[in-house]
């Protein structure tokens, strides 16, 4: 119940809401992918990984609800990866960038019409941190190894 109110809360404070229902994040993933193919080897693979990390969400929410979550989760990316091409008409890119899981139904809707939605500011932040987790992480250039086990009893008794 808490955290159904701060959601309220923080809606009303920002006044901005963003499609629930894995919209965000795969609407990210499929930009991240395309420019992942702009970069060199070591940054292509970085950013691809990331916005297949990304997918996290929209497929937790597919299993959590025990629906087909790679069928499910492969049309929302369809959905925008269409609505990102420069070929698709407007009404279409206004209609598929909305896109969004509806688990109740097991399928990919428009979900600001649907009324799931985020609050802007939290979703802003989860993408923040979890991008400067992932940066520092990839910053650690240090080769962590574990020396072998001694033969023997610890303490080098036999």
């Amino acid at each position: 119940m808490h955290d159904a109110l701060m959601v309220v809360k923080r809606v009303l404070e920002t006044k901005k809401v963003v499609p629930g229902g894995g919209c965000t994040e795969a609407a990210i993933s499929v930009h991240l992918e395309d420019y992942a193919k702009t970069l060199g080897s070591k940054e292509q693979e970085a950013v691809y990984q990331f916005s297949q990390a990304l997918l996290v969400i929209p497929t937790t929410l597919a299993v959590n609800a025990a629906v087909d979550a790679a069928d499910l989760v492969a049309q929302l990316r369809a959905a925008h990866y269409e609505s990102q091409q420069p070929e698709c008409s407007v009404a279409d890119q206004e209609r598929l960038k909305l896109a969004g899981l509806d688990l109740v139904a097991g399928e990919v809707v428009n979900n600001l019409q649907k009324g799931v939605v985020e609050p802007a500011l939290s979703k802003l932040k989860q993408i923040r941190f979890a991008t400067e987790a992932a940066v520092t992480i990839m910053r650690i250039d240090d080769m962590i190894t574990i020396n072998p086990k001694q033969a023997g009893p610890p303490g080098g008794r036999q």
